[in-house]
């Protein structure tokens, strides 16, 4: 995917190239196609049929996950997808056992209207 995405990397160490799908199962986005998130070391992502467009980069350290960054290509933005992939990803992150530190603002917004991960957000 080079050239998809102007990511902003800070925290971002790279991956052993092991990854996971999430188990929550496929959702739809808000025009009703197909989506699924994978977690791989260091990020989430997020496919819509087949193809990766959406990240939310994290990184480990002293039991907190912290989430420097989230994004969705362009033209997918307005579909729900970031709120699909954070809500995945704080899934997985509570069920690791992990804090959270979201320093990214999509995710701090998230977490705002959705206080259910008060109890695990450190800011």
């Amino acid at each position: 995917m080079p050239g998809s995405f102007d990511i902003d990397c800070r925290g971002y160490r790279g991956g052993n190239g092991e990854w996971s799908q999430m188990s929550s199962g496929t959702q739809l986005d808000r025009t009703g196609a197909a989506t699924s998130v994978t977690e791989h070391p260091d990020r989430f992502t997020i496919e819509v049929e087949g193809k990766t467009v959406g990240l939310a980069d994290y990184h480990d350290r002293d039991g907190r996950r912290v989430f420097p960054h989230t994004e969705v290509e362009p033209q997918y933005r307005g579909r729900g997808l970031a709120t699909i992939l954070i809500a995945e990803a704080l899934r997985s992150t509570r069920a690791a056992g992990l804090r959270i530190v979201p320093t990214c603002w999509m995710v701090a917004e998230y977490i705002d209207k959705h206080p259910e991960y008060a109890d695990i957000t450190d800011r």
